[in-house]
């Protein structure tokens, strides 16, 4: 029997599914990524997949554009998001995925009013949580990496709120049956946080302890793993054998 297949969308080099992917491709799926910064393009749907995974990125979820600020391959994957959770595909959606996932489907987001939030941090299981398929078994006070500058200030309609935290409250969300958003990230390895915090470094206005900043995220990395391996494991049980059947060709005669 084939690997259910995993459409990945990826925004930028250095933000790869990292230990993410490992875990899920243990778990049995077959992880396709696509590129859409270096020139690769988007499906137009997810017939075919079993799933999907949005990771993160520098990107604003709320320019969709070309320029400097702008991706021009984000409103395809809100799309892909839309659909995703209209057809109950399973769905992850990590920091700029969440936050993707969040303006598709109602949502907002904003630059963050608190400031950005960087390195390791504890965020807080809601008790509504307790009966989610993927956050059930989750502890009440998980460890994860924490990377972005915009926060999601509204969930979408109907959204279930699964994780909030002490500076910004929308940390984790499910929408419809399937589809879950983490404003924190995962997946990480400590090579790439140290390349994100070299970046950081590098920025002529950042007045972070870069250093200490550093150091947090790579010591909390096994913690991170006993926690949110069990998760990826769950939810490449719920993508299935075959994925999303492909719709056959029209008949043109």
């Amino acid at each position: 029997m084939p690997h259910p297949r995993l459409l990945v969308v990826q925004h930028t080099e250095p933000a790869g599914p990292g230990r993410l992917g490992t875990w899920l491709s243990d778990a049995g799926l077959r992880l396709e990524p696509v590129r859409p910064y270096a020139g690769e393009s988007l499906p137009a749907n997810l017939d075919g997949y079993g799933g999907l995974l949005v990771l993160g990125g520098p990107q604003f979820a709320y320019i969709d554009g070309t320029g400097a600020q702008g991706a021009p391959w984000l409103a395809a994957t809100k799309a892909l998001l839309r659909d995703a959770v209209s057809s109950a595909t399973p769905t992850l959606a990590i920091c700029l995925g969440a936050q993707l996932l969040a303006e598709a489907c109602g949502g907002r987001v904003r630059p963050g009013s608190q400031g950005p939030e960087y390195g390791a941090q504890l965020v807080a299981r809601r008790d509504v949580a307790a009966q989610d398929e993927l956050f059930g078994l989750v502890p009440f006070t998980p460890d994860v990496i924490a990377w972005h500058e915009d926060e999601i200030v509204d969930l979408p309609p109907r959204a279930v709120l699964l994780a909030s935290g002490t500076t910004y409250a929308h940390q984790a969300f499910r929408i419809g049956d399937r589809a879950w958003g983490m404003q924190f990230h995962i997946e990480t390895t400590p090579e790439q946080v140290t390349e994100w915090a070299e970046d950081l470094r590098a920025q002529p206005s950042a007045a972070h302890d870069v250093d200490r900043i550093l150091a947090a995220a790579i010591a909390v990395h096994d913690d991170v793993a006993e926690v949110w391996r069990p998760v990826a494991e769950r939810f490449a049980k719920l993508v299935g054998p075959s994925g999303r059947p492909t719709k056959p060709p029209s008949d043109s005669t």
